[in-house]
């Protein structure tokens, strides 16, 4: 190991070593990274960021009035601009790069894989099956074409302060929804949550607030109640790194403000998986800063990260009343084991104990989501009945059994030992503290794989879109021998 492997880093670092300010015009960059003028630029510059624009405000159209009809466009547009991204690079530049990712080989095994699953007997149609693998490419093809978009630290730190820009505006609508439903909250909800079939639906994702006050749980800017939960995690972490770097005030309080609207938001959800894995991406970056020695600024994120999570406790259960405190409550009173187990442990049992016995090889494509919903009319396929994933793994044993559970598996392993082998290895201080700001940000993706199904929806997509981020941005940065 490198003498100097872990050496920390001044804190607050001197302005010629604010890597984290060079995003807000600060001192020249002495990394000897060539500069870009337009890194310095205020407004969104470049295809990267833009994209990670979109990854919030494509589904946000589904927020205005009368916007249920363009819901199938609004719901594949960043899908699809991914999937336009990955034929650009590769027609553009000819598929060519420095460096390629560990994960690459696996994912390029699962795309093969997923195309011969169109022709498997249980998937619907032929459109539906394709769409459906072509939903699966969309969200891991960032891993290959960002790296050509994201090639310095600086476009890096950009892209960070665009997504934290984007989820904290989120976020704050979601807050908002409850403070005032009558101006904030959607017109019109996702259609399983109107009409005779969608009231109980809607029933249960209601609570009751101050003064007997029904509360629909926030959307944010979109259309499903608690979808906000998802902006409130990555803008609670985020905003409290970016608050604690050096940057002049008027930049910093705007973080700390979107910190505590995502903690916020998270606890007005009633979402209690997506306040764990908060908790679980405080404390993977705090124990990082710990390992690379990082103690004044460890124990800065760990003070300020405590009077986030109280303080918006109490703003959320001002505005939504002691359910939201009951809710939460629950984590500390019940046994955790069984509360998971009841909530979502029950599904990942069934997975293993019954969908992979039925289905070795998987059900077919496009069985269930979003594919299933739009493109999975019945044809004649057999073994029609009604199946569905509510946690990941159920979701990869449906799709392709046994190959498909174990490639993505080993995508997203070799992902994990190649970051945490990249943060040990850099050599300077600063690209470390960057690492492990994305590493810790893609920890919540992984924790939610026995959630939900992360990987089959738009966060997938920005697991990838940052692993790409980090893999361009440190490919030439230099490492310990």
């Amino acid at each position: 190991m490198h003498p100097n492997q872990f050496d920390s880093v001044p804190w607050p670092p001197p302005a010629e070593a604010g890597d984290i300010d060079v995003l807000f015009d600060a001192a020249p960059d002495t990394s000897g990274e060539a500069e870009d003028p337009r890194d310095r630029r205020w407004f969104p510059t470049g295809f990267a960021e833009w994209f990670a624009i979109g990854l919030t405000f494509l589904p946000a159209i589904l927020y205005l009035p009368n916007s249920q009809a363009y819901r199938l466009p609004a719901r594949v547009g960043a899908y699809g601009i991914s999937a336009f991204a990955f034929a650009l690079w590769w027609f553009d530049r000819g598929g060519r790069k420095d460096t390629s990712h560990p994960a690459e080989r696996w994912l390029m095994m699962m795309a093969l894989l997923l195309g011969a699953m169109i022709l498997h007997p249980g998937t619907p149609s032929l459109l539906a099956g394709v769409a459906h693998a072509v939903l699966y490419f969309s969200i891991f093809s960032p891993i290959f074409w960002v790296p050509a978009y994201i090639n310095s630290r600086r476009k890096l730190v950009r892209v960070l302060a665009v997504l934290l820009l984007c989820n904290g505006i989120n976020s704050l609508v979601g807050v908002l929804q409850v403070y005032d439903p009558d101006r904030w909250m959607p017109r019109q909800l996702s259609a399983q949550f109107t009409g005779e079939n969608g009231r109980d639906a809607l029933a249960a994702a209601t609570y009751i607030g101050p003064g007997g006050r029904a509360i629909i749980r926030p959307p944010g800017l979109f259309d499903t109640p608690g979808a906000v939960c998802s902006a409130g995690t990555l803008a609670a972490v985020l905003g409290l790194i970016f608050f604690l770097e050096p940057l002049p005030w008027w930049k910093r309080l705007p973080a700390l403000a979107m910190a505590v609207f995502g903690m916020a938001a998270i606890y007005l959800s009633h979402v209690r998986a997506s306040f764990v894995v908060t908790l679980g991406m405080m404390g993977f970056y705090l124990a990082l800063m710990t390992l690379q020695r990082q103690g004044k600024r460890a124990a800065g994120f760990a003070s300020v990260g405590s009077a986030i999570v109280v303080g918006s406790l109490s703003l959320a259960t001002l505005l939504g009343g002691e359910s939201v405190q009951e809710r939460f409550m629950t984590l500390l009173g019940d046994d955790p084991r069984t509360t998971y187990y009841q909530a979502r442990g029950v599904q990942v049992e069934y997975a293993f104990t019954d969908l992979v016995e039925r289905y070795p090889f998987g059900a077919g494509l496009a069985r269930w989501g979003m594919a299933s919903y739009y493109f999975g009319t019945d044809t004649g396929a057999i073994d029609q009945e009604g199946v569905f994933a509510e946690v990941q793994p159920n979701a990869w044993i449906l799709d392709g059994g046994w190959p498909l559970l174990i490639l993505y598996t080993l995508a997203l392993v070799s992902t994990v030992a190649f970051d945490l082998s990249l943060i040990r290895t850099l050599r300077e201080p600063a690209d470390r503290l960057l690492a492990s700001i994305v590493v810790a940000t893609n920890f919540g993706t992984l924790f939610f794989l026995f959630t939900f199904v992360p990987f089959g929806t738009a966060a997938g997509m920005q697991f990838w879109f940052l692993e790409g981020a980090l893999h361009g941005a440190m490919a030439s940065r230099p490492r310990t021998d």
